[in-house]
């Protein structure tokens, strides 16, 4: 891009970000704003677990809940780089059912005017977070969060009608709930939809069975970079619509390959109207011609307020575009890519094969591209044969994986670089034990069919760890 085409992207974003926050629903302007700062949370050297935690940080009286904006911050209120240290996820429960939730896109949640989430003092929250640090140094952390609030007894309460949180999951309500897109998957339009595509039939996880007359009144989707859109649909007497389609609009340069991206939510005054017996559905959409996305999500959580009316989506068509709930963050800038200096491991010498590659301290034992001399050259196993790897910083909760990249994968860790986008297509999966999202094992042996050439690899989790290693006649 020249440089007057970055000036016009670098205008668009900015005059995007100033649309997006001048449209303040009534509710929201009204309404109180609580900050909360969830911590510190200590992270540990390269950390990336699930955790389910007692939050008493909310309000003291009751009334309704309008807005949810989070975020994630160190304890000078500065926020981490997306591709240092960030909330892979989070989830509000509020007894035991989700609330509100937050991704790396960090989307903002606003009821359209005259709706509420109802709050009383004595329910009990929990919070569900899974902080991922992709550096090897640890880090203390807030999880903050800004609650848009109408106290009771205000004249904004005054008629405000209910709406409950309900969860919709391509995967179900799981702990954990990911699944993979390989790269090649789906059809030939270079795109892979779950769980469509997944080779399911009767696939049901993905469903919710509408318990009583009511109408949908907001929605917005969560996806993991390379995806493209989640998918609303509502089933009645053998006939499916679709009523909404939530986006993933990319700020990113290089396209759907990273964090840098904003979902898109219903507008305001969008409704869907639904019977009881009525069948909602979702799916998640993944682009899968540039590269495989392990532990992919699709989730799509509705505002449901029971009792009210909308638009019958059989009779109106209620399929609308929806609206981004922000710009470009700063914190999505460095997007990596830039020269190293590292070596190209294809023209290094190679090494006899070990017994086994350790991944210890951040490194792998033989063939790591930041290992100097001997040990940085890639080690060459015959033709049919395997290598095999083995986690030793799993002892202290360290997950790591093998993961194709394609060579010479020597370039700047940042948010679109590397890819797993490797000649073999292989991956460990997170070798490493303790729950999820733990593989429950320490060690992974290469594919027995690979041809002959020079292989790269990365880690995953932690993506500035780069290694090689050759296959021969």
């Amino acid at each position: 891009m020249d440089r007057l085409g970055h000036t016009v992207a670098v205008m668009r974003r900015a005059l995007l970000a100033m649309l997006v926050f001048l449209v303040v629903p009534a509710n929201a302007a009204a309404a109180e704003r609580l900050h909360y700062a969830y911590g510190p949370v200590h992270v540990a050297p390269g950390q990336n677990r699930i955790a389910i935690e007692a939050n008493d940080l909310k309000p003291d009286r009751p009334g309704w809940i309008v807005g949810f904006e989070p975020n994630l911050t160190y304890a000078g209120g500065t926020v981490p780089r997306v591709d240092v240290i960030h909330l892979h996820h989070g989830v509000w429960l509020s007894d035991f059912r989700p609330l509100f939730a937050a991704g790396e896109e960090k989307t903002a949640v606003q009821a359209p005017p005259g709706y509420g989430w109802r709050y009383h003092p004595s329910d009990q929250w929990l919070m569900n977070h899974m902080i991922h640090n992709l550096k090897p140094d640890a880090a203390d952390v807030f999880i903050t969060y800004d609650l848009l609030f109408v106290p009771d007894g205000s004249p904004e309460a005054a008629g405000m009608q209910e709406v409950r949180t309900q969860w919709l999951d391509v995967m179900g309500l799981q702990l954990y709930p990911v699944f993979d897109v390989r790269r090649g998957a789906g059809g030939s339009d270079g795109r892979y939809t779950y769980p469509d595509e997944s080779g399911q039939p009767g696939y049901t996880a993905n469903r919710w069975i509408v318990p009583e007359d009511g109408v949908i009144v907001g929605t917005a989707g969560h996806l993991h970079p390379g995806g493209l859109s989640t998918d609303l649909f509502v089933e009645r007497g053998g006939r499916k619509v679709r009523v909404f389609r939530s986006e993933a609009k990319y700020f990113e340069p290089a396209g759907a390959v990273s964090w840098d991206a904003a979902m898109t939510r219903t507008p305001p005054d969008w409704r869907v109207g639904l019977g009881k017996g009525d069948v909602v559905s979702i799916s998640a959409t993944y682009d899968s011609e540039r590269a495989s996305w392990y532990e992919a999500m699709g989730i799509m959580p509705l505002a449901f307020s029971p009792g009210g009316t909308g638009p019958d989506p059989f009779a109106v068509d209620v399929d609308r575009p929806g609206q981004v709930t922000h710009g470009h963050l700063p914190e999505n800038d460095n997007h990596g890519g830039a020269l190293l200096g590292l070596r190209d491991p294809r023209e290094l010498l190679r090494t006899p094969p070990p017994r086994r590659v350790a991944v210890r301290d951040f490194l792998y034992a033989r063939g790591d591209l930041n290992r100097p001399g001997r040990r940085g050259r890639p080690p060459a196993i015959r033709a049919g044969r395997r290598l095999k790897f083995v986690n030793r910083d799993a002892g202290d909760g360290i997950l790591h994986t093998i993961t194709a990249c394609r060579a010479p994968c020597n370039r700047s860790t940042g948010i679109a670089y590397p890819l797993a986008n490797g000649r073999g297509g292989f991956d460990s999966g997170n070798l490493g034990t303790g729950g999820l999202p733990a593989s429950g094992r320490v060690s992974w042996r290469t594919p027995r069919r690979l041809d002959p050439g020079t292989y790269t690899y990365f880690c995953r989790v932690h993506p500035f760890m780069r290694g090689a290693f050759r296959i021969r006649r």
